[in-house]
């Protein structure tokens, strides 16, 4: 959302996310570490409805949290039950804010780089095997091989044996269950081999299929990472707690959590609110920048309404509480965006359906070969065989690097380019979009106050930089670092004080100088600088961003038509859209950007969504993709798909031509593990691939995917 003049945002009173029928109902969110694939969201979200007393749930796989609307009479240790009856463990937000797994990601890593030891060293002795060594040499390389990889497999398959022991022991599968099982009867075959002195054992073959299938677990978890600053990042804006006025005028320090409506509260300059409530006593002005977007301070007085997360600048005031903790305007933003930021990628759907499939036809490929060759005479030794290697050559290693190695290749790309990808699929969901939406303020303007110090001498320009420096007021730092950027020096102004609306003054050479407010009050991005009698209006202006006209134009040429959604005034949004050449929505709330955005959606479009303030989160968390400036809030930056820093707008039409070359890759990809599948699926069936084979063959279809992917190395560069 812009930061030019105050925004009418009606965040008092923000719009209920349920509906009137389900008001009744209430929503709990928990944690769920143990979502491993989008067969797991598709459980969770069709399993636990069918709980008595439980609406809806919807993950959010991302996060790693489940949003359960239910009958309030169900308690968390209820909910907890139902989903650990499914097979997950869960904790209540509350215990988890960010959905951290960082503990997760670290075992993930050191499992990764044990099994890529193991196979190295596995592989070596291997190799010798397959040179000619036989006999006593033979078998002294097979035992050294198990010395190796049995604790290597112990250790590295931890991810999966544990996951999987999960889904079996809830009598359901994931797709670690038949990578479970082909690696320990892998394993037991070779251990078998080993004793009994036989001429192969697979141990390779074991640790190589998890060091890939490691490799692309941790490809998928740092991108997943990247996502997971969490709605913390939000509600961290909130006052941590108040100092609440007692009946006999003492103050205490009480928590946020504890704070309730009706209580009075004192907010002293500097500090952020805690809570929403309304001026009773003072007058002050606050930075509400980062929930309406203006970037002028708003004067209050009693009588106003301000809102958790607002700074109070200047002056002292006393705040009656209207709404605290999970019910203020920030808190509610924070649901918006939590209920919009669902996952809505195509290809994680199809990983849906996939997923569903997987495991229980690789079990049934796999049996009706073992018990096919056995029918057939060949014995249990090399049905067993012919069964693993099944097993090993569907493993999914290059369906599942598909995805993800072409993002991060193109993320990479697009990160050079001042442009940070947070999302997995918001490429995919890039490439896709046909209309895209503007902010005004800080989008396609700087956002900032630029002083036009040009008329200033060069004692005004020092007088000037002398009061500037020593105030937060956002003019005062747009016109502190106009100065500082022409090399100004300051004055040695005595004396300063800062009057709540009224301006700096002091004491320069014994003459009062200040930076006040203009006589024309509605002149709210400009301040006059007084020397003595002497007075000067320094105007401030917010500019375009520099090449905005080509990157509009480049939009165009990539079929987006653009325009903008801006809750600024209609005036300066309209004068704006004129320059521009743009049709544009002003005067829009958090709530009214939500609903332009679905309306969108409903005609058949999928908007991009570009913007910079705090009430852009929902529409940036609702559009089918978004990217906010590196200068937005940091809610709006967790809500968007994509960051981009520097002053300049190309770095989004970058964005979606770079997208559009990974989808192209993302489908070479998919069409080459397909046909890998079509072609060594019947030719393990048949008997003709070893355990041995399978692995090599898996891994260089892997080798493949990521190859091809790499294509994407220079597809951001002009």
């Amino acid at each position: 959302m812009g930061r030019g003049k105050r925004s009418p945002v009606n965040i008092a009173t923000p719009t209920p996310v349920l509906t009137p029928a389900t008001e009744a109902l209430a929503t709990t969110r928990f944690t769920v570490p143990g979502m491993k694939c989008a067969g797991c969201i598709g459980k969770i979200e069709r399993e636990l409805p069918k709980v008595a007393g439980i609406a809806a749930a919807r993950a959010n796989f991302s996060a790693k949290r489940v949003a359960i609307r239910h009958d309030p009479a169900l308690d968390e240790g209820a909910l907890t039950n139902a989903l650990l009856a499914l097979g997950f463990e869960a904790a209540p937000v509350a215990d988890n804010p960010l959905g951290d797994d960082g503990k997760e990601r670290k075992q993930l890593n050191r499992a990764l780089g044990v099994a890529g030891f193991g196979m190295m060293n596995v592989m070596l002795l291997s190799v010798s095997i397959w040179s000619g060594a036989d006999g006593t040499t033979r078998d002294l390389f097979h035992w050294l091989s198990a010395l190796i990889a049995l604790p290597v497999i112990a250790y590295s398959g931890r991810p999966f044996f544990a996951s999987a022991w999960m889904a079996l022991s809830h009598r359901r599968t994931n797709m670690d269950v038949p990578i479970s099982i082909g690696v320990i009867l892998a394993t037991a075959l070779s251990l078998y081999e080993t004793i009994t002195g036989g001429g192969h054992a697979y141990f390779e073959s074991a640790v190589m299929l998890l060091f890939f299938l490691l490799a692309g677990r941790a490809l998928d978890a740092e991108m997943r990472t990247r996502t997971r600053a969490g709605i913390g990042a939000l509600l961290g804006r909130m006052g941590k707690s108040a100092s609440v006025i007692g009946p006999d005028g003492t103050t205490r320090r009480v928590a946020a959590k504890d704070l309730d409506p009706g209580m009075l509260v004192l907010v002293a300059a500097g500090e952020a609110l805690a809570a929403d409530g309304e001026v009773a006593e003072g007058t002050s002005a606050i930075d509400n920048a980062m929930l309406t977007g203006e970037s002028a301070p708003e004067p209050v007085a009693p009588g106003a309404i301000i809102h958790a997360g607002a700074i109070n600048l200047t002056a002292p005031i006393r705040v009656r509480l209207t709404r605290v903790a999970e019910d203020t305007a920030l808190a509610e933003i924070a649901r918006l965006m939590d209920e919009a930021g669902q996952s809505r990628s195509h290809y994680v759907r199809i990983a849906d359906r996939a997923s569903r499939l997987y495991a229980p036809v690789v079990h049934s490929l796999a049996a009706l070969a073992f018990v096919g060759w056995m029918i057939a005479g060949a014995g249990w030794h090399q049905s067993l065989t012919i069964a693993i290697a099944v097993l090993i050559i569907t493993c999914p290693c290059a369906m599942g690097l598909a995805v993800p190695a072409a993002q991060v290749v193109a993320s990479g790309a697009l990160l050079k380019r001042g442009l940070l990808v947070k999302d997995g699929s918001a490429l995919e969901r890039l490439a896709e979009c046909d209309v895209a939406l503007f902010d005004k303020t800080g989008t396609l303007t700087l956002g900032e106050p630029r002083a036009d110090v040009a008329a200033l001498n060069a004692e005004a320009r020092s007088v000037a930089l002398g009061l500037a420096q020593t105030s937060r007021h956002p003019l005062s730092r747009g016109l502190a670092a106009a100065l500082l950027r022409e090399g100004v020096s300051p004055a040695p102004v005595e004396d300063l004080r800062e009057a709540s609306g009224q301006g700096l003054t002091g004491r320069w050479q014994g003459v009062t100088v200040a930076l006040e407010r203009p006589d024309d009050a509605g002149e709210s991005l400009a301040t006059t600088l007084r020397i003595g009698d002497r007075r000067q209006t320094i105007r401030f202006a917010d500019p375009l961003r520099s090449d905005v006209p080509q990157a509009l134009a480049a939009l165009r040429a990539y079929g987006l038509s653009a325009s903008i959604l801006s809750g600024d005034r209609a005036a300066p949004v309209d004068a704006v859209a004129a320059e521009l050449g743009l049709a544009a929505q002003a005067e829009a709330s958090p709530q009214a950007k939500l609903a332009a955005l679905e309306a969108l959606k409903a005609q058949g479009h999928r908007p991009l969504m570009v913007g910079d303030g705090l009430n852009d989160g929902p529409a940036l968390a609702a559009a089918h993709a978004s990217i906010a400036p590196g200068t937005a809030s940091d809610a709006s930056q967790q809500a968007a798909d994509a960051v981009f820093i520097g002053e300049t707008l190309m770095p989004v039409t970058l964005a979606v031509r770079v997208a559009r070359k990974t989808m192209t890759i993302v489908r070479e990809n998919f069409t080459f593990s397909i046909g890998y599948n079509v072609l060594a699926v019947p030719l393990a069936l048949m008997g003709l691939v070893t355990p041995l084979i399978a692995a090599i063959a898996m891994s260089v279809s892997s080798l493949v995917v990521v190859a091809n992917s790499l294509r994407l190395a220079g597809s951001a560069k002009e």
